[in-house]
């Protein structure tokens, strides 16, 4: 309990450790006050929505098997081609993959490099029992850990691994496609299920769950939560009509959060925005991106995993970054610029006026943006590789819509 208290001390919007800087028209003091207090309230106080929560889909999945079929069915793994390109591991070098999910990625590196070695890291205890499995298949070449990016510098020496030890280091951000799969996780909202959305699982069973965040958060501080993690335009008016439902009975099933956001809107206004495929998207996909990232700590954790990667690799070793979101992409791509991740970032004119003007797709990012700075720019522990950002082949996204927001970013240590 102690470990997990300090675990939530540094959990708080804005001021997170303070490592990100990821409000927008949001006073980072005031939320984060909020915030602060409502963390306390809900540690201190008896937690009443979390009941009908399911412990995790892994308990009940002890003898998962590594097919094939089974392995298609949870994740299709994106820019495969790419990563290996990127990585360009050779025979007998230590690999470290820090989200193995399906263990897509890991596997086709197995495939491909002879007698690799292979740790398999991933937070979500099913992740850690499909790795279990692959070990088995991969005698002496897999080593499967269970823990979160902020706990491996206690786990990794375990393995034998210290600073300057491995080779390649792959991480996978974001929600794996086989957590969006199950309903009982409570990721999807096109599924019903518990409104859950810990990617933890039932490893820590006090942890705060999406039902708690909708239930337990003030208006203002939902809004918060909504605008910083899910870009969200509309975060006052969904963030009003959550505290109204809740107010007549608990939120706590995926599809009722979903009936509720969409609500808030025009039945016109249901499917109106649309995805990079043009595809329709439903108006609570930024609501549900948000509640997922605060819940799990997201940021904080994805920039405690490039820090684990600068430590332990040795130089000239390399870095293979997929994200997913813009939050993502932009705070490794400031990490790897050395950047302080602290500070506001600097924007160009054109960037401050998107975002005064608020664009509704988050998704559209400005390619060029820092392109004069990148060439001059050095840092102290990374070479970029790429001027610009790697982006999946179109007849990838065709055949896995998924991929179409992945970025993937390569960097070698200096």
């Amino acid at each position: 309990m102690v470990q997990m208290s300090l675990f939530y001390s540094r959990f708080m919007v804005a001021s997170c450790k303070p490592t990100l800087w990821v409000w927008r028209d949001v006073d980072p003091d005031h939320s984060s006050r909020i915030l602060s207090q409502f963390w306390r309230k809900l540690w201190t106080s008896e937690r009443t929505y979390t009941d009908s929560v399911p412990s995790s889909p892994g308990s009940d999945l002890r003898n998962v098997e590594m097919s094939s079929q089974s392995e298609k069915d949870f994740h299709t793994p994106v820019m495969v081609k790419e990563v290996l390109q990127c990585l360009d591991i050779q025979p007998g070098q230590v690999v470290l993959d820090l989200t193995f999910g399906a263990g897509g990625h890991l596997k086709a590196i197995l495939q491909s490099v002879p007698g690799v070695t292979v740790v398999a890291a991933d937070r979500d205890p099913l992740a850690f029992q499909l790795a279990q499995c692959l070990s088995q298949e991969y005698l002496g070449q897999v080593k499967p850990v269970l823990g979160r990016f902020s706990e491996l510098n206690n786990l990794l020496p375990t393995l034998g691994l210290g600073p300057r030890d491995v080779d390649a280091v792959l991480l996978d951000a974001g929600c794996s496609s086989m957590q969006m799969d199950l309903a009982e996780r409570g990721f999807s909202l096109s599924k019903d299920g518990p409104l859950d959305m810990r990617m933890d699982g039932d490893r820590y069973p006090d942890m705060p769950c999406a039902a708690d965040v909708v239930n337990a958060l003030d208006q203002q501080a939902l809004a918060s939560v909504l605008a910083a993690y899910g870009e969200e335009r509309h975060a006052k008016k969904i963030a009003a009509a959550i505290v109204q439902a809740r107010s007549v009975y608990p939120i706590s099933r995926t599809i009722q959060l979903a009936t509720i956001v969409a609500g808030a809107f025009p039945a016109s206004a249901l499917y109106a925005r649309r995805d990079r495929l043009q595809r329709p998207s439903h108006v609570a996909t930024k609501t549900f991106q948000a509640l997922r990232m605060f819940v799990n700590d997201e940021l904080n954790e994805l920039h405690t995993g490039l820090s684990v990667a600068q430590t332990v690799l040795h130089p000239k070793g390399r870095l293979c970054v997929l994200t997913f979101h813009s939050l993502e992409d932009r705070l490794t791509k400031r990490f790897l610029r050395g950047e302080d991740l602290a500070a506001p970032p600097c924007r160009s004119i054109r960037q401050r006026a998107k975002a005064q003007n608020r664009v509704e797709e988050e998704e559209k990012e400005d390619e060029e943006e820092y392109e004069e700075e990148e060439r001059g720019r050095e840092s102290a522990h990374w070479v970029i590789l790429q001027k610009k950002v790697m982006k999946p082949s179109e007849e990838e996204v065709q055949e896995n819509p998924r991929a179409r927001s992945a970025k993937l970013r390569t960097a070698i240590r200096r």
